[in-house]
């Protein structure tokens, strides 16, 4: 039999039976036919994938359309650029192909691999529109995301606070109803002090298209205000709720000049007045500066951050411990060369070893979301979720290194008449504790960086606070979570080295 032809052809799990077969009774031309069916079934495979993906994003592109012709018509209306492309694209597949094949009976001109680049350049372009890539959006919309991102790379004016006091003064004016003006606010000496002229209208509203009609333009002025301080404007409607009013997109306020006074034009706020309101409507414009006074003292996002983060690094090193005390005879049941002695050892070894892959397939955020069903909220449901992964992925790697450690010691203590868990002892743990500690101080650092995603879904730790922050639109809080993520991420990354060095 050609051993030639096996050798060059048994990674191919259809190519090598039949060049086998061929071998057999012609030497030499089971090799080469081999290599013609293993590329013509790549060939094939990719033009069927390729053809697939098509007629699925065509579907996509062109739906609502009934019929093949009127979705395709569609779908190059839409996205002429990917769908034409596409098809041209396959059809040079299909023709290249065809002239491939042809090539090969030429044995100057066989296996030339330019049509597999044009292959894997039609896979790229539809991922690139599976995918949904814009770089014009990306370019475009750069400076909307810079915003919040630079108060994440830079959230310490969060970090602080001091105690404030409150300057302030109001004005009523009557809104959307008939009834007395209010008068002119009565000046006090040395008080602050607004007027709003006029002392009546009409609030903006939404048309019948959802179109907002502004209401009457006001002019506010105020006196006896801090000089050169920044001053912010609130409304307050009938029933004492109070919003700040945004204009251009940003909450309206004011910098008094150096004799502590301002003048300023506002439209009047959409503000839905309740069916059941009877008699006159009074609002209130108020006008008022906020100062810091006294020392400086940690805010309420800092001193939550440190709290959560404390409870994360405790987590992930609990849900470790746990997975280092189940995961250890667990390892010992899924190396083969401990569990080869019969067929019962074996079954041993297949099942623990498919019972390891199943739980590490899984993602830990998946095994939170069962925790908190199971536990409920809070860090003790992160805990059960990374300790069952750490135990499927601790178990892997103890299993591996077990298997490949030297079986000169084991061979030495077995000649010895000793028993299987002397041999265990003796010969396998201190060939282990090396990869063992390595092992253990990664998985550590994994849990704790898991720790800040399953806390998203409920699992406690600091993930819970940061998704919050980020909700809220708080960036600078929340950058103080990713700040002290990272920090937090690179002190157990210098310690795992420090350990590793001492103990590896």
């Amino acid at each position: 039999m050609n051993q030639r032809v096996y050798k060059e052809t048994k990674n191919s799990l259809v190519s090598a039976p039949v060049a086998a077969l061929l071998s057999l009774f012609l030497p030499g031309l089971g090799q080469i036919l081999a290599r013609r069916i293993q590329r013509g079934l790549l060939l094939a495979g990719s033009m069927i994938s390729l053809a697939g993906l098509m007629v699925w994003r065509i579907r996509i592109i062109g739906r609502l359309e009934e019929g093949f012709w009127g979705t395709l018509a569609k779908a190059l209306s839409r996205n002429p650029l990917f769908v034409g492309f596409s098809l041209l694209a396959l059809i040079g597949i299909w023709i290249w192909i065809v002239v491939d094949a042809a090539r090969q009976t030429d044995k100057k001109k066989q296996y030339g691999n330019a049509i597999f680049a044009l292959i894997l350049l039609v896979f790229f372009a539809v991922g690139w529109q599976i995918s949904q890539i814009d770089l014009v959006r990306l370019t475009r919309d750069a400076n909307e995301a810079w915003t919040p991102l630079s108060k994440i790379l830079w959230p310490w004016d969060a970090a602080v606070t001091r105690d404030t006091e409150s300057l302030e003064a109001g004005a009523e004016l009557l809104v959307d109803s008939e009834g007395e003006i209010p008068p002119v606010p009565e000046k006090r000496p040395g008080e602050p002090y607004i007027l709003v002229e006029p002392r009546s209208g009409n609030l903006s509203k939404l048309d019948e298209n959802n179109k907002v009609v502004p209401g009457t333009e006001l002019t506010i002025r105020g006196e006896n205000f801090e000089p050169n301080t920044h001053t912010e404007i609130w409304w307050s409607d009938a029933i004492g709720n109070e919003f700040q009013p945004r204009h251009e997109g940003r909450y309206l306020s004011v910098t008094t000049d150096d004799t502590g006074s301002f003048e300023l034009k506002m439209v009047m706020p959409y503000r839905l007045v309740p069916p059941s309101a009877r008699g006159p409507q009074y609002h209130e414009v108020i006008a008022r500066q906020i100062s810091e006074v006294g020392p400086l003292l940690p805010s309420e996002p800092l001193l939550l951050t440190i709290e959560l983060i404390i409870e994360t690094i405790f987590m992930g090193m609990m849900a470790t411990i746990f997975g280092i005390i189940l995961s250890v005879p667990v390892s010992f049941l899924a190396a083969r060369n401990l569990m080869s002695g019969s067929w019962v050892t074996m079954t041993i070894y297949y099942i623990t070893r498919t019972i390891l892959n199943i739980v590490r397939a899984i993602e830990p955020l998946i095994w939170a979301l069962i925790a908190v069903v199971w536990v409920g909220l809070g860090p003790f449901a992160g805990i059960v979720a990374l300790t069952i992964h750490s135990v499927a992925a601790l178990g892997k790697l103890y299993s591996e290194s077990i298997e490949s450690i030297n079986p000169g010691p084991i061979e030495a203590i077995q000649a010895t008449g000793a028993t299987k868990l002397q041999t265990i002892m003796f010969a396998v743990v201190p060939q282990m504790i090396p990869p063992f500690v390595s092992f253990t101080i990664y998985r550590w650092d994994i849990n704790v960086r898991m720790s800040t995603v399953i806390g998203m879904v409920g699992g406690g730790g600091i993930g819970f606070l940061l998704v919050q922050y980020i909700r809220l639109l708080e960036y600078r809080s929340a950058g103080i979570a990713v700040w002290f993520i990272a920090l937090t991420v690179s002190i157990l990354d210098y310690v795992s080295a420090e350990i590793r060095n001492r103990f590896v």
